[in-house]
């Protein structure tokens, strides 16, 4: 079994680290005349169009971000409009502009270069209005296509080792990560992007489904040959990365499983040519689960993971609470979000705006692979640059006790700009949010798939924290780093750790409107 061979995923961790002298040793240009197509297209089937004039859920942004939000319905079956939501939410085309390759479409979720590699497929069962199928949504239509007729909900049940959620659910939404699309900029380091981009779509899509009333869980034990054969992906291209099962019948019993066999079905090539990584293959091949026994033994070691203890002062969390909370819908936070590309650095934020970021977003995600709700991966670190109510420095998050403490005092936005590759985003910021992790403990207790798990988690952590920050009306972006100096920054504190997310918070720079003479 590959995956406890935990050399892999340290090899392929070590191999993509960024640092001063590795960026400066490997230029890489883009090509513009060979950039992949952002869509992937089955020109052969017919598209099955999804509403787009879906009703709005009305639930406030925050909290569909934290709260438990109950449902109406005896059983939680989302119809087709539900659907739709969740879709177009997740990883619909919510503005466009004009650049040197073309035309580009921004989707309602975060992605490193705007290069969205991440593909969702549905398995469903029979619908009010839609038969049971394995579809494949097509962003730039808002629509299905087909690709299997009949319930398949068996397979994955089987695939998941009977997980309930999974066996429970009417839906699941599975989400794929298309190599060479965002591997066309960021070569072999894609593999950490697979998580950072999955990461960001699904806080869009916990979020979207908890305010329709639906449960969702992110489901990441699965057997990966059964569920790519079940999507017919050429592996040296796209693979399965997690399982999203949407709703909940009470008297559901998993569907016997249906042969998949394979379809051979028509896409429209990406590019011209593809460049492939092979330390992204083996990096996935190492991380991948081979059957439901080795599933079901994965999942039973879930471990509670606790933030490392201080013995220092710690200064609590003052959130937004009650009629001071933005009301703004978690749709129109979505619409309205993007990467900002400049902050005002002149500007401040508030202790409780940071409050109500760090407060919303890391009370634990829905998985299968920690329990109780609240456990977490990653550690947050950052430096505070312009936070009323915080001594400029360097803070620890203790999530136990929803305090930050103070490591050290300063102002470090030279610190923070050549941390951050060296941009002028995570100088200009007023706050940034370092992840870090203690690989070594994860890769032991989860075996290579642990690695997957932890990239998984900051995306989605970081997710939640882009919709908290423009809920708000703040800016945030997401960002790399130079991955040891990260380390030694924040050491001795955080010995030990390996730098996985970087997400800087602040003011958008407002620009001036051109006056013309």
């Amino acid at each position: 079994m590959n995956n406890h061979n935990i050399q892999a995923a340290w090899k392929y961790h070590d191999s993509t680290k960024h640092s001063y002298w590795s960026i400066r040793n490997n230029p890489h240009f883009l090509d513009w005349a060979n950039r992949p197509n952002s869509f992937k297209i089955y020109p052969k089937l017919e598209r099955l169009p999804l509403p787009r004039d879906v009703s709005q859920t009305g639930v406030a942004a925050l909290s569909a971000l934290s709260d438990a939000l109950s449902s109406s319905r005896a059983d939680s079956v989302p119809d087709l409009q539900d659907l739709a939501r969740i879709l177009y939410f997740s990883a619909g085309i919510t503005k466009q502009r004009g650049s040197p390759g073309g035309e580009i479409y921004f989707r309602a979720a975060a992605c490193t270069g705007a290069l969205y590699e991440i593909e969702l497929y549905i398995v469903t069962g029979d619908l009010a209005d839609l038969d049971a199928g394995v579809y494949h949504f097509n962003p730039v239509e808002v629509s299905l296509r087909l690709l299997r007729k009949g319930d398949f909900r068996g397979n994955l049940a089987q695939a998941t080792a009977l997980e309930p959620a999974v066996v429970g659910a009417p839906v699941t939404i599975i989400c794929t990560g298309t190599y060479w699309r965002n591997a066309w900029k960021y070569q072999a380091r894609t593999y950490r992007h697979f998580g950072w981009d999955n990461g960001t779509l699904l806080a869009n899509m916990l979020a979207v489904s908890a305010a329709s009333g639906l449960p969702a869980k992110i489901v990441l034990g699965f057997v990966d040959a059964d569920v790519n054969c079940l999507l017919d992906l050429d592996t040296r291209h796209e693979v399965s990365l997690c399982l999203v099962p949407i709703g909940h019948r009470s008297d559901s019993s998993p569907p016997t499983p249906c042969e998949a066999h394979a379809l051979g079905l028509e896409t429209i090539p990406l590019s011209q040519r593809e460049v492939e990584y092979p330390s992204m293959l083996e990096m996935h091949d190492a991380s991948s689960l081979e059957s439901a026994v080795e599933v079901a033994q994965w999942r039973g070691k879930q471990q509670v993971f606790v933030s490392s203890a201080s013995p220092g002062d710690a200064i609590r969390l003052q959130p937004l609470c009650g009629e001071k909370q933005p009301k703004d819908t978690i749709e129109q936070v979505i619409l309205r979000r993007g990467s900002t590309r400049t902050f005002d650095k002149t500007a401040s934020i508030t202790l409780a705006q940071l409050s109500t970021i760090l407060e919303r977003t890391t009370r634990g995600l829905p998985t299968d692979f920690l329990k109780p709700l609240g456990a977490q991966l990653n550690d947050l670190y950052l430096i505070v640059h312009a936070v009323q109510g915080l001594k400029p420095g360097a803070y620890f998050f203790r999530r136990e006790q929803n305090a930050l403490e103070l490591l050290k005092a300063g102002q470090f936005r030279a610190e923070a700009h050549h941390l951050g590759l060296e941009q002028e985003l995570p100088a200009d910021a007023c706050v940034d949010i370092f992840f870090l992790a203690d690989l070594k403990r994860i890769l032991e207790r989860y075996g290579n798939r642990g690695y997957r798990a932890v990239q998984l988690e900051a995306g989605a952590i970081g997710g939640r924290m882009y919709l908290a920050a423009y809920a708000q009306r703040l800016g945030a972006t997401g960002l790399t780093f130079f991955d040891d100096d990260v380390t030694n920054f924040f050491s001795p504190h955080a010995k030990g750790k390996s730098a996985i997310f970087l997400l800087a918070i602040g003011e958008p720079l407002k620009r001036k409107p051109q006056q013309y003479l």
